[in-house]
């Protein structure tokens, strides 16, 4: 157990050192019923592929969760109703397809408290073991340059659309997990431009 300890240690230390601009990120968004992960439900997971900084939507996938027992209020914000609920695929299939991604990229969410939180309690449920090896947040990186510029942070602040606004990022319409992804899959791209100023980036300087 100390020996599988130390080894996951010493991986994670040398891709923090690694440069950030020529990494593999899996950018994940999904759709939900609640913001509960113990009483809520996933209705459906989106991801996309960022390979040395190119966004590649080829690879992208949203799917949506064939065993949601209450769709609450997705048709309204989500869109999604009970004919595509069944045209899905069961949360467990999905999550294999997921995790399969976590050995070569590393894991990027816009709030990753709440989306990998959700994630965690499946991933156990279904008796999926593999980790991440590292995960990013696109909201935790946007709070620590707006406190590094000593920035008064206020209650909206730290949103997808808020965050891609001060990059003059498009705003596209959320409440949709492929395009959440996407948004947020480029939010990070602009994040690291920023942050470099073209210098080379370690990926410990987004952690």
């Amino acid at each position: 157990m100390v020996k599988k300890l130390l080894t996951r240690y010493l991986k994670r230390r040398k891709l923090l050192g690694k440069n950030a601009l020529q990494q593999r990120y899996l950018v994940i968004d999904l759709e939900l019923t609640g913001l509960d992960a113990k009483q809520h439900e996933i209705v459906s997971v989106a991801w996309v592929v960022i390979d040395n900084q190119c966004i590649k939507m080829s690879e992208s996938q949203h799917i949506i969760n064939k065993d949601v027992i209450s769709l609450e209020q997705s048709p309204v914000y989500h869109g999604i109703n009970d004919d595509a609920v069944a045209k899905g695929q069961s949360l467990c299939s999905i999550l294999t397809q997921l995790s399969s991604h976590f050995g070569d990229c590393i894991l990027v969410f816009h709030n990753a408290m709440l989306d990998w939180g959700f994630l965690k309690i499946a991933l156990k449920n279904a008796n999926i073991t593999t980790r991440p090896k590292l995960i990013l947040d696109t909201l935790h990186i946007e709070k620590k340059r707006l406190l590094n510029q000593s920035s008064e942070i206020k209650q909206d602040d730290l949103t997808l659309n808020a965050c891609r606004t001060r990059y003059e990022l498009p705003s596209y319409h959320c409440h949709h997990a492929l395009t959440d992804a996407q948004a947020t899959a480029e939010l990070l791209l602009a994040q690291c431009h920023q942050i470099s100023r073209g210098k080379e980036l370690k990926v410990g300087e987004l952690t």
